[in-house]
């Protein structure tokens, strides 16, 4: 992703907040996060109901899983459906954020001391309110009866009204079918029972995935066990996607 790539989505989600500067979530509390979690009225579907957490704690920034996802689902050159970001914290409170230039030679050391730093692995959160899927005018954005948020390339007119809606700006333009495209939670692995591309390639297990509907799921144990967030809620989204050790600085 080129840094005006980057710059780009963080415009487009600095517009969506509303708000300046470097957002806040909410406090750390254990459970779900406002009705996001195991359990609210999503959760009580039947069969499965997938889930996806990371803990930033363990993840390491080696970008192992951003390579497996792009051999797996053909991801164009230049276009990714997760990534890592770098924070970094200094003493007066300022944060830099980066990502590699070449996903191949993974993040480059840098100058200067920081009294914090730290990964962050980005993903789609496949919400349970996704506003990609409200702002589709024909429909080709739309949520599986198990939870996972994908796009129809049969209906899809590449108008990128979802690219642009994404609060976390995790969809794209395909430049080749020139339809929009998203992380799909491996949807070709686990509806055969496998793990999407990236967990299995986190050397650290930082990277997890599994069924909310299970209570016996090691994810829905973690989930009931551990502390976590979600990113922008304030945004209504309910995404069920979750980090654990998430830092206050994280956008």
């Amino acid at each position: 992703m080129s840094d005006q790539r980057l710059l780009s989505r963080r415009n487009v989600l600095k517009g969506l907040a509303a708000a300046p500067g470097i957002i806040l979530l909410s406090t750390l509390k254990t459970g779900p996060v406002s009705g996001a979690g195991p359990g609210d009225a999503a959760g009580k579907i039947k069969g499965h109901l997938w889930g996806y957490a990371v803990d930033t704690r363990k993840c390491i920034g080696c970008y192992a899983c951003v390579r497996a996802c792009s051999a797996e689902n053909d991801v164009p050159a230049g276009f990714f459906r997760t990534w890592v970001e770098r924070y970094r914290v200094q003493a007066d409170g300022t944060v830099s954020v980066d990502i590699p230039s070449d996903p191949d030679e993974g993040f480059q050391p840098v100058e200067g001391d920081a009294v914090k730093a730290f990964f962050v692995p980005k993903i789609c959160n496949h919400c349970a309110k996704s506003v990609c899927n409200q702002v589709c005018p024909v429909g080709a954005a739309y949520t599986a009866p198990d939870g996972v948020v994908l796009v129809d390339d049969a209906h899809c007119i590449g108008c990128g009204y979802c690219v642009q809606a994404c609060p976390y700006g995790t969809r794209f333009i395909h430049p080749v079918t020139h339809h929009a495209s998203k992380c799909t939670l491996c949807y070709h692995r686990i509806t055969r029972g496998l793990q999407p591309a990236c967990v299995m390639a986190c050397p650290t297990g930082a990277r997890m995935f599994g069924d909310l509907n299970d209570p016996d799921d090691r994810l829905s144990i973690i989930l009931q066990q551990r502390r976590y967030r979600v990113l922008r809620p304030e945004m209504g989204t309910h995404p069920r996607c979750y980090y654990l050790g998430l830092d206050a600085e994280v956008i």
